[in-house]
């Protein structure tokens, strides 16, 4: 997913690319949950998943790191979300053991480095 530099800064992160990667292949899987899931939880899952991609970007132009982190915190808890929508779908059968392990592993990447980017930035004197 490499973009052009309009002068977008984000646009470069690999955290940023990598979360919009993430969420195309879950809105493929969320299309395989039942027609009555479509406005429950596979809406609900949809929204985490935009969130995660919109706070990494809109963290980008914050003034200081201490605003910056909110908003990575924020895309966090959104992929804590996704997490546990994607439980309740291996909970009522939408999902399969595997399909929840696997996207688990996958997705574990991102967790730890939205954690050290947390910490980077509490780090830096804001």
């Amino acid at each position: 997913m490499t973009n052009r530099n309009y002068g977008f800064r984000f646009q470069d992160w690999n955290i940023y690319q990598d979360a919009r990667a993430f969420r195309i292949v879950i809105n493929k899987l969320l299309k395989t949950y039942p027609r009555e899931e479509k406005y429950t939880l596979a809406d609900q899952t949809k929204r985490a998943l935009n969130s995660i991609v919109l706070n990494i970007a809109e963290s980008a132009n914050k003034s200081t790191d201490k605003d910056m982190r909110l908003y990575i915190n924020r895309a966090h808890g959104s992929l804590d979300e996704v997490v546990a929508c994607l439980d309740c779908a291996l909970d009522d059968k939408y999902i399969s053991k595997e399909q929840h392990e696997t996207i688990l592993e996958n997705i574990s990447s991102l967790a730890r480095r939205l954690n050290g980017f947390t910490a980077y930035l509490s780090k830096v004197k804001s």
